[in-house]
């Protein structure tokens, strides 16, 4: 317990706290403005709220997409407690269980009809430019989200289910159950808005890897030099970063040189080669993009270093 109410108190737990809650209102915020005006259909949790919802409707019931959410978000966090484990996601509680509440808030800070022009069927208007507002902002929350390992719970709590008792790839199961969910919405929606939602649930794959892999993105840095061992103190004194040193012979000259390689932010590629080039260092250099890193890399090397300092 007294372990729990340190955490409690660090800046990395209300750090994460506000980014869960900023990018779950990002999300609402979408679902809310896009999503829920144009009865758009995704491959998520609250596409098929919006269905059930609907067929409430059709009974002549009134039952809120929010609170649809919010009860289907709960049972599928309690299957996920007892069928995945105690130790999935006390994140994923937290912004599964805010989705519904975050919804209402939205209702009430702006509702969307006044957004509604006349003649108008949604807020933007046309089908297609709801779904890619909705898809780019989503794509944003999830990034937010899975950049400090949270998650929007819903599909991602049914997936990782799936990815453990039948061993599918995670990210078929993902696919796989968000086509499912679309095609729920022909109970509701004529043929063109539910292929209009399997091409959303597309994109937004698409939208997340782009916008994952531009925030992972690191610099695989390849320089071949007689002054290696300037360029290698640099780095590990300057930059606090690993590298490796690799003995080479040039297939043209037959002269042995030393390449040195390394995995840099942008900032620190940048600052590299300000670095070689003030200290005018004669280099063959060669950069490509990296977008995901296992193992001793750690973004956090710099910070711990300064902190010491």
């Amino acid at each position: 317990m007294n372990d729990v109410l340190k955490y409690l108190t660090t800046f990395k737990f209300w750090k994460e706290l506000f980014l869960m809650t900023a990018g779950m209102m990002i999300a609402a915020g979408a679902v809310y403005y896009f999503m829920l005006p144009s009865n758009l259909v995704l491959g998520s949790i609250t596409g098929l709220s919006i269905v059930i919802s609907n067929l409430f409707g059709l009974a002549g019931l009134t039952v809120k997409v929010s609170l649809v959410v919010t009860v289907i978000n709960a049972i599928l966090l309690l299957l996920a407690w007892l069928l995945i484990g105690k130790e999935f996601g006390a994140k994923t509680v937290y912004t599964a269980l805010i989705l519904g509440p975050l919804l209402e808030l939205w209702e009430k800070i702006y509702p969307y009809q006044n957004l509604i022009e006349p003649g108008m069927t949604s807020v933007m208007g046309d089908p297609l430019l709801d779904l890619v507002c909705f898809v780019l902002l989503v794509s944003i929350s999830q990034t937010i989200l899975f950049r400090i390992n949270a998650s929007t719970g819903g599909l991602d709590i049914l997936a990782k289910i799936v990815n453990k008792y039948l061993h599918l790839d995670i990210g078929v199961s993902v696919t796989v159950a968000g086509a499912i969910i679309c095609c729920t919405a022909f109970a509701i929606n004529p043929f063109r808005l539910v292929v209009t939602g399997l091409v959303g649930t597309w994109l937004n794959g698409l939208a997340l890897d782009y916008f994952m892999a531009s925030l992972n993105k690191r610099k695989r840095v390849c320089i071949i030099t007689k002054e290696h061992e300037t360029i290698r103190q640099y780095v590990i004194e300057r930059l606090h970063r690993g590298c490796s040193l690799y003995d080479v012979r040039g297939g043209y000259s037959g002269d042995a040189n030393t390449e040195i390689q390394a995995l840099l932010t942008q900032d620190e590629f940048a600052n590299l080669m300000e670095f070689i080039r003030k200290q005018n260092i004669q280099a063959f250099i060669t950069a490509g993009n990296v977008s995901e890193i296992y193992g001793l890399w750690n973004r956090e090397r710099r910070t711990r270093h300064k902190t010491k300092a």
